[in-house]
């Protein structure tokens, strides 16, 4: 009598990667190549694709945090420092950490917050696998990352999981603008952006990505009702240049 195998088939989930239907299993070696192929030329493409006002979005993120002095606070999807430098220059004795998972952004980080004169550790991080204890970290914060990430539910659990009581949830990202104005910022985000892409970082690909991002990502709303999901309190959102980008707030009790 022959014995009967058993075969065990591993279904994977789809997931967005820009308008792409793809298996969550790939997504994130897709991201990485991303952003290992933007690197070098991500801080010149922010502020082309921009005009210089993701500069102030950051700004006025970091100083809505209101963190007490001596805070730990978990920079996620750091990529080249940016939030990082405007914590440190706040002088307030912070414990910032400034994590990515993708080693290339780090460098380039690294390189730009010795630059400013700051000392901030580094370190890779998975944002669905935070290498934190639970209750550690007065204060989260990730700046245009969570739409890279495949599990967002997963990562919004583990944000909250090493959240101290009391502590908060920060995000800024790109969000649903304002609709009078949504045909023009179209026009710009899909013809303009990827042929900057192409001229200044030799790769329109990417690029094409990224804005493609932009519009799967969950808004405002939905965004919202996640973090809620998740067990975040006191959940709120500010809206910046019309709905280009939001701030998320949620609190962990």
């Amino acid at each position: 009598m022959l014995a009967l195998k058993e075969r065990l088939i591993i279904v994977s989930e789809k997931t967005h990667f820009g308008f792409e239907s793809v298996d969550e299993n790939i997504k994130a070696k897709k991201v990485k190549n991303v952003f290992e192929s933007v690197a070098k030329r991500y801080d010149l493409m922010n502020s082309l694709m921009s005009g210089g006002f993701h500069k102030v979005w950051k700004r006025y993120f970091a100083k809505i945090l209101t963190s007490k002095n001596n805070s730990k606070i978990l920079d996620l999807a750091s990529g080249t420092g940016d939030i990082c430098i405007e914590l440190a220059n706040q002088n307030k004795d912070f414990k910032i950490y400034h994590t990515d998972i993708n080693i290339k952004m780090l460098e380039q980080g690294q390189r730009k917050i010795i630059d400013h004169g700051k000392i901030v550790s580094s370190l890779v991080c998975d944002a669905e696998k935070i290498p934190f204890p639970t209750n550690y970290f007065d204060c989260v914060t990730i700046a245009f990352g969570l739409r890279n990430i495949t599990r967002k539910e997963k990562a919004l659990s583990e944000m909250l999981r090493v959240l101290s009581p009391g502590g908060k949830l920060v995000i800024l990202e790109f969000s649903k603008i304002w609709s009078p104005l949504s045909k023009i910022y179209d026009n710009f985000s899909f013809n303009l952006i990827p042929k900057l892409g192409k001229v200044f970082a030799n790769d329109e690909k990417s690029y094409q990505y990224l804005v493609e991002s932009i519009r799967v990502h969950p808004d405002q709303k939905k965004l919202k009702a996640m973090m809620e999901k998740e067990g975040f309190e006191k959940v709120s959102f500010l809206n910046l240049s019309g709905g280009i980008v939001a701030i998320h707030q949620g609190y962990k009790f």
